[in-house]
This record gives structure tokens, sequence and C-alpha cells, in this order.
């Protein structure tokens, strides 16, 4: 190693310790905005619970006709609907980020001596914060009304894992959508318009066996499917392995095209 290269690892190592700070900093800063609008927690909480009520009221003796074994439709839908409120909490990160914006925040942060990677990775890190306490809301009331892990606590907390990463995974994406759609609204609404049929389109709610033959080999195989049926089967028990390896492919590469083309794309605003 040449004496140049020697002096370049830990200059680097000092910058990446820098960024960072500078990403916890902004985590903190935007769990502080959640802190001050609780009502935000609150609806995110109230609406997954009330399509838990409705759609085993509505959809659970049919859909229950489908299921394996002994298997009710609370325990197969409840881990469906912790993927489902991930992917809609997740289009919060571009309308939070798109707010920064119109509002001149990213401006600010451009003037000070800060990572800027260190922006990107701030709303998302607070935002899978705010995902993992929803979801854990989410697990007590589901245990009010019946529902519960059966493959211990580790299985459990691998459960709540696997639709973090999920959340989180989305995040990067709709930090995209934020960063090439101007506006908070307009970013929300393509946020929708992306996430919907994917989640209508999985085995969130129904078991894919059910569906046509032109929507099933889509549905089988999408990142929301794979990742409910990890979530599924961490829960209440089935083949583990070939959802949860699914899931973590998928989640690398959409991190791999997400996060740089994320950084890329703000760097050309900036």
């Amino acid at each position: 190693m040449s004496a140049a290269e020697h002096d370049a690892v830990p200059v680097e190592r000092h910058r990446v310790l820098l960024a960072a700070r500078d990403a916890w900093t902004l985590t903190k800063r935007n769990l502080r905005h959640f802190q001050r609008k609780p009502r935000l927690l609150v609806f995110s909480t109230i609406q997954p619970i009330m399509f838990v009520v409705l759609f085993s009221a509505v959809f659970g003796g049919v859909a229950g006709d489908a299921l394996p074994g002994d298997v009710s439709y609370l325990d197969f839908l409840l881990p469906g609907i912790f993927v489902q409120s991930a992917a809609f909490r997740s289009t919060q990160t571009a309308v939070g980020l798109a707010e920064d914006l119109e509002q001149g925040v990213i401006d600010r942060f451009r003037s000070m001596p800060m990572s800027r990677q260190a922006v990107l990775a701030g709303r998302t890190f607070a935002d899978l914060t705010r995902n993992l306490a929803v979801l854990l809301l989410m697990t007590a009331v589901g245990y009010l009304l019946g529902f519960r892990f059966t493959q211990g606590l580790l299985a459990a907390l691998g459960a709540l894992a696997v639709v973090g990463l999920f959340g989180f995974v989305l995040s990067w994406i709709f930090t995209y959508v934020a960063l090439a759609v101007p506006g908070a609204e307009a970013a929300q609404t393509a946020g929708f318009v992306t996430v919907f049929p994917l989640v209508f389109a999985s085995s969130i709610f129904v078991p894919v066996e059910t569906m046509p033959d032109w929507l099933r080999g889509f549905a089988a195989n999408s990142p929301v499917t794979v990742t409910a049926d990890a979530a599924r089967a961490l829960s209440i028990g089935g083949p583990t392995l070939r959802p949860v390896l699914l899931t973590l492919a998928w989640a690398t590469a959409i991190l791999a095209i997400a996060v740089p083309a994320s950084v890329r794309r703000y760097r050309r605003i900036s």
C-alpha cells in the first residue's frame, strides 16, 4: 500500500463516521416531527386494524374455505396486513421528503456542512422506526382480537423484522419518487398508484391459488407476496426458508438500485 493509499483509509473512515452522525441527527429530527403529530401514529394504526376487522367479517367465510388445515382467516390475514400497512406507510416517505423540498428545509440542509446522503438516510431510518412502532401496536391489537404467534419468540421477532425490512426497502423507492415528482400531493398520488395494485395482486388477503391463471404467476413471485408468506410462516408456521430467502433477494436487489439512484437524483437537484 502506498503512502497516499495509507492516508486515504482513515480519511474515508472519518467521512463515513461523520455521515453516520449526520444521519442519526436527522433521524432524531424526523422522529421529533412524528412526536409533534401523534395523530399520524394513531391513524397509521387505526387503518390497518379496520382492514383486519372488516376483511375478517366480509371475506372470512369465503376465503377461509381456501385455507389449508385448521388455519383461521384472522391468523392468515394479520401477517399480510402487517405487510400491507408497511407498504402504504412507506409512501409517507415520499410525502415527508417532498414537503421538506417544498418548504425549503432541504435547501437549508444544503447550506450546512453535512453529508448529503445523510438527508435521505435520516428520512428512511425515521420511517423505519415509525413502522416498527406501528407493528408493535398492531400486534397488541391482534392479540386482543385472538391472533397468536405460534412459532416462538425468535420467529415472531423475525416476522416483524422481515416486515420492517420490506417497509425500509420501499421507503428508498419512494425517496426516489419524491425527488423525481414535484410536490407532496403528486408524490403521494404516485406512491398510492404504485402500491395499490401490488398489494391486492398478492397473497395478503387470499392464497394466490385462488387467483386466475394470468395473475397467479405474477402474484406468486412479487415482493409483496414473498414478504407476506415469510411473515406468515414465521408467525403461524409453514414453509419458511424459500419465502425468507426470496424476501432477502428482493430487498437486496431493490436497495442496490434504489439507494444509488436516489443519491444520484439528490445530487442533481442540489
